[in-house]
């Protein structure tokens, strides 16, 4: 039996104290920030575009649900491209190409005359944050160290958040066009902080361009450190791989990631967790929260941001596995919480895609209505949908326990072998 603990390839220094990695991540990152900020533009804006004066910009329910909704459509087509583009012109240049789309799209909604420009440029943003959703990631963690992978990791996620917060919190001061120009400031920054970062030393490995990977491996760890070991294992992890045909697919070293993933994902976001975010504000008003509605969002970006931020801290001490039992199990009681309160307490009659403030009546404060806000982001909607809600925890909790693997502390290399010898992390030097 292969002694997991023992490493028969030298990893190098455990720590790096590195500040041009946290650069070159934080750079990549703030489309993420970027992301967030756009997925959750509709919140605030809808209640505002359905009162407008303006009749040539004033939204009918239907018109405001494609403008919460076409964001997805956008995100679908711009990762869809972008699983070429990672291969064809590389991460970084992948994940600086979403600028163009994010620009042009706020630059659309901010002058908006009409309601299709609001679409078009909802459309576009989506497209970006389709793009930074497939790229990102894989540019973080193929220039990560081993030893900070997972926090650094969780970078992207801690910033959609802190994008979405950010969204929240500035939607109480300014106006829904100023809101437009603000999403175009992260996308510009990081387009400029990514000129002066590197390639990813995988992808450049992989194109046969190894005395680039070398300097930029170099740069990422710092003056003085010694490469050759993680050079090595990038190469002979890239040399195992080759082409894969239609028929390799069947091959559990290519499938069961891929199946895990995606399983994870699918499961993710089955708890309805992406138009909650995006009818927020709407929402609040249907579950006849005490609060006003834009400060209850703003106070659940607050409460998910803090949230990423506990989970990033213990990713290298707890494990992935055991954070990913944690969350199911929260999530669990939250949505049971929300399929007892809303079955036992009515919500009004009221598309959460239409707002009138004449509609609105004022209610005295009643403790109950906390529930709510207490069951975080997750946790609003019907009795049936959140009942549905809570079986897909359970899924998602058993699907963990079954499927997926503990990767603390591996390389991606080792990870990748773990699957192709369906037993063991440690690489062999042969």
């Amino acid at each position: 039996m292969t002694d997991e603990t023992k490493l028969l390839l030298p990893k190098g220094p455990a720590t790096t104290n590195n500040a041009r990695l946290f650069l070159a991540v934080f750079s990549a990152v703030l489309g993420n920030f970027s992301f967030g900020f756009s997925l959750v533009y509709p919140s605030p804006v809808i209640p505002h575009l359905k009162d407008i004066e303006n009749p040539r910009l004033r939204m009918n329910t239907y018109q405001a649900a494609w403008f919460g909704s076409i964001f997805t459509l956008g995100a679908a087509a711009g990762g869809l491209g972008t699983m070429l583009l990672n291969d064809k012109v590389g991460r970084k240049l992948s994940i600086m190409l979403s600028a163009v789309p994010s620009t042009l799209g706020y630059l659309l909604m901010g002058s908006a005359q009409v309601v299709w420009m609001l679409h078009l440029g909802r459309f576009l943003t989506g497209i970006a944050g389709g793009i930074t959703a497939a790229s990102i990631p894989v540019y973080v963690s193929e220039i990560s160290h081993p030893a900070v992978r997972g926090i650094l990791g969780s970078c992207p996620q801690i910033t959609a958040v802190c994008g979405s917060l950010a969204l929240y919190a500035l939607g109480l001061i300014l106006p829904w066009r100023w809101l437009a120009v603000a999403g175009e400031v992260p996308a510009l920054i990081m387009l400029v902080l990514l000129c002066f970062m590197p390639r990813s030393p995988r992808y450049l490995i992989a194109c046969g361009r190894e005395e680039e990977a070398c300097k930029a491996l170099s740069w990422l760890r710092g003056p003085g450190s010694d490469t050759t070991a993680e050079l090595n294992r990038i190469q002979q992890s890239i040399a195992s791989q080759g082409r894969i045909t239609w028929s390799e697919l069947a091959l559990p070293f290519y499938y069961k990631p891929i199946l895990i993933s995606v399983g994870m994902r699918f499961l993710q976001q089955m708890t309805g967790i992406t138009p909650i975010l995006v009818y927020l504000e709407p929402i609040f008003h249907k579950t006849s929260i005490s609060l006003a509605p834009k400060y209850d969002a703003a106070l659940v970006g607050a409460v998910r941001l803090l949230s990423v931020i506990t989970a990033a801290s213990l990713m290298d001490k707890a494990g992935r596995r055991a954070l990913l039992f944690t969350s199911g199990f929260l999530m669990f009681l939250s949505t049971l919480s929300m399929t007892m309160y809303t079955h036992t307490r009515p919500c009004p009659i009221y598309n959460i895609t239409t707002h009138s403030t004449l509609s609105l009546q004022t209610t005295s404060f009643d403790p109950i209505t906390i529930i709510p806000l207490i069951s975080t982001m997750e946790a609003f909607g019907l009795f049936v949908p959140f009942l549905f809600f809570c079986v897909v925890c359970v899924i998602n909790i058993i699907f963990t326990g079954v499927c997926v693997p503990e990767t603390r502390g591996r390389s991606l290399e080792e990870i990748e072998n773990y699957f192709r010898t369906g037993r063991t992390f440690t690489i062999r030097d042969t």
